[in-house]
């Protein structure tokens, strides 16, 4: 059964940053499709961004208003990936979860389906303070 943990949620003032750790237990991580969503009280799970190991040239997908803010990489040798999260924001306070897809996904909108994802972790917080 794979497993996902993130860990390095915090509060941090706006316009500083942060990086997401998310370590991947009971499986390879590197044959998996690893993305990042987050949650905002009372808001629906939104994509953040998805690195497909899969995939040749560009793998690594953004949402919009993460786009130029954030960095998704990861580690194959230590099972992990990072999300680096930079100028943050007010309205990026949330739980972040890692998602792991072993689908191969063909249309670059499949990347932001949280239906997609099989695993999940339990969240990190993240709060930015004004």
């Amino acid at each position: 059964q794979v497993q996902l943990a993130e860990s390095g949620g915090g509060l941090v003032q706006a316009g500083g940053s942060l990086r997401l750790s998310c370590t991947t237990s009971g499986g390879t991580s590197s044959t998996y499709t690893m993305g990042w969503f987050r949650q905002a009280p009372g808001e629906e799970r939104e994509f953040v961004a998805a690195h497909d190991n899969r995939r040749s040239g560009t793998n690594t997908y953004y949402a919009d208003s993460m786009k130029g803010r954030c960095t998704i990489s990861r580690d194959n040798a230590k099972n992990t990936v990072y999300l680096q999260m930079n100028s943050l924001k007010p309205e990026d306070t949330a739980v972040y979860f890692c998602a792991a897809s072993a689908k191969i996904l063909v249309k670059l909108e499949d990347y932001g389906l949280a239906y997609v994802y099989d695993y999940w972790g339990q969240g990190t917080q993240v709060t930015v303070s004004s």
